[in-house]
């Protein structure tokens, strides 16, 4: 049975597929959807949802930003459902910069340009496809856990999607150089699938551009543009009888596909298109497929001397996209044919008034389009200039290694938690990897920065968006957790401490967390929270480590003191998990000298 023929409760059990079929479903419901109707649609996005669900449950973040980029872009692909796609082009625009997934980001403004077209902010449809492009402008190295050819596919979709938005706002020539970049991705490693999007967008925006350059009497040049985009509507049909869009196997591209047949018709006009632009026409599901194939037919029907037919054919597609706002380009080259073609019927002199207007209006349309690509390309360059200052500020406030924030910028952000009432009580704990020497011992240093970074992205990723996890050097590292008690704070831990031991063996190669956790008190500084911390951390190595131990401010003192005392279990601090109170005591004179250095703690925040 086919997908789109099951019900809900035929659905594959979509925890027992792997991670690329999931992403490769998500990819065919939206070639699907874009030729359904309404309630299909809604049906198919639901299917996509519950894909999304699964990938979120899984937590994989490669795998979830693809999953978010199909749940947004089988939304914005028409009116009904473009509202539900704010929610998650957020989430998709908060994900992707976190995990820094930069050519998905770009996906992400390039899909909200597409969604702010649908709604005629055509400025800020514009502003986004700066953004996207000054991303992708900078220098990408590619990401090999999407592997080679996943990943020639998501650059490939993501400059469609910005050729996409600037065919619609009519910045052809731009959008052009977009298609041609995502041509060398598409030869790289697409599929039939990819090549027919690929193909249909570019015969798409070869006929708009020709329209366009017709409406200030640039004939010849439209011309060349109808007779490339007729060229590649004939070199689509293998890739789209391959393709994962419904179709009927016994009928040619052009039959079933508007742009392409009105791509042919539009190169050659002439009777034998009619039937098949008839059907079209009844087929179309978008404004923009409306208004290609009604100009296709009308020139097809005035070519055979049918002028009356042809102006009622535009009549009717003006009628239908007078309250459209997603296509205004192609929008103003409809009325401009209908215009032509409608004859004196009106007077010579009502005629002509209409001919002077429309040639005015076109030359005030022209000035905008440079003023355009003027401010497209201002944009992009400010928002390259933009990203390159972000990147060095993010570089003199990040540990090279783990990507972490370093300890400057631990510095500045535990100023700003300690000043502010708002953000007590604020938890301060101090971490330290169990076993590490003997990676780099057994091994080499670049297993243990291997080491170091896996363990940095699970600590990260086992806390709140709101704590902070900072490299302090070495293999130690410093979490500010605001607003938590210092019992929350245990079990947060704990749960990071968990989440290392349970790594591959082959990642982690044994290495565990002790970690000491303290809460600031009133007027303290810095430097007496971190010792105290220090204190707690060494007391969960000497019980053996893989352990949490958490010192309230009165037991803080005799803990501390104790690292250079004598005996133990004198009360102090206490374990998490096992209840066991131990002293601080510490015979290790290397890390004593390092809490009474002031170059090794942070300055004092007041």
């Amino acid at each position: 049975m086919d997908d789109e023929q099951r019900d809900d409760t035929e659905l594959p059990a979509l925890e027992e597929r792997s991670d690329a079929w999931l992403v490769g479903r998500a990819r065919e419901l939206l070639a699907v959807i874009q030729v359904s109707p309404v309630l299909e649609r809604v049906r198919h996005t639901a299917e996509v949802d519950r894909l999304l669900a699964e990938a979120q449950h899984r937590g994989e973040p490669r795998m979830v930003a693809q999953l978010l980029r199909s749940a947004v872009a089988v939304r914005v692909v028409n009116n009904e459902l473009a509202d539900s796609a704010e929610p998650l082009l957020d989430e998709l625009l908060a994900h992707t910069r976190r995990h820094g997934l930069v050519v998905l980001q770009a996906d992400a403004h390039a899909l909200r340009g597409r969604r702010l077209l649908l709604a005629g902010a055509e400025d800020a449809a514009l502003s986004e496809a700066a953004v996207a492009l000054a991303m992708l402008d900078e220098d990408i190295t590619p990401d090999a856990q999407f592997g080679g050819r996943n990943w020639d596919m998501i650059m490939a979709a993501t400059l469609m999607d910005i050729g996409t938005v600037l065919t619609q706002l009519g910045v052809y020539e731009i959008a052009d150089q977009v298609m041609n970049r995502a041509n060398k991705s598409i030869r790289a490693s697409a599929g039939p699938h990819l090549i027919s999007v690929h193909l249909i967008n570019r015969a798409r925006l070869l006929v708009g551009w020709g329209l366009r350059l017709e409406r200030i009497s640039e004939d010849e040049r439209a011309a060349e543009r109808f007779a490339t985009a007729a060229a590649i509507a004939v070199a689509v049909e293998a890739p789209f009888r391959e393709s994962l869009f419904p179709r009927d196997a016994h009928l040619a591209a052009a039959d079933q596909n508007p742009v392409i047949g009105a791509a042919l018709a539009l190169a050659q006009p002439s009777g034998t298109h009619i039937e098949r632009l008839r059907g079209l026409t009844e087929s179309r599901r978008y404004p923009r497929e409306l208004v290609i194939v009604a100009i296709a037919l009308a020139r097809c029907l005035e070519h055979e001397g049918r002028e009356e037919e042809a102006v009622e054919v535009l009549g009717k597609a003006r009628a239908l996209m007078y309250h459209e706002a997603a296509e205004p380009t192609l929008r103003l080259c409809l009325i401009r044919e209908y215009a032509r073609l409608s004859g004196p019927d009106g007077g010579e002199r009502t005629t002509s008034a209409l001919e002077h207007y429309a040639t005015e209006l076109e030359a005030q349309l022209w000035d905008m389009r440079e003023s355009r690509i003027a401010t497209l390309n201002t944009r992009r360059e400010h928002e390259r200039l933009s990203r390159m200052h972000g990147t060095i500020t993010r570089q003199a406030l990040q540990d090279p290694l783990t990507g972490l924030p370093n300890r400057r910028a631990l510095d500045e952000r535990l100023e700003t938690l300690a000043s502010s009432p708002a953000n007590h009580p604020l938890a301060i704990a101090l971490v330290d990897l169990d076993g590490f020497k003997g990676v780099n011992d057994r091994m080499s240093h670049a297993e243990g920065d291997d080491v170091l970074r896996v363990v940095a992205s699970t600590l990260r990723d086992a806390l709140r968006g709101s704590d902070m996890v900072a490299r302090y050097g070495g293999d130690e590292f410093i979490v500010l957790l605001p607003g938590a008690p210092l019992t929350a704070a245990e079990a947060a831990l704990r749960r990071a401490i968990n989440a290392v031991s349970g790594l591959p063996k082959d990642l982690s190669h044994g290495v565990t967390l002790s970690i000491g956790v303290v809460s600031l008190r009133p007027q303290e500084t810095a430097v007496r929270a971190l010792a105290r911390a220090d204190a707690a951390m060494y007391q969960a190595k000497r019980g053996g480590g893989n352990d949490i131990v958490a010192i309230s401010g009165s037991d803080a003192d005799e803990a501390a003191e104790n690292r250079s005392g004598h005996g133990a279990d004198q009360g102090g601090g206490h374990r998490a998990g096992n209840g066991k109170h131990r002293s601080a005591h510490s015979t290790d004179g290397d890390r004593q000298a390092k809490a009474d250095d002031p170059g090794w703690v942070l300055r004092e925040a007041t």
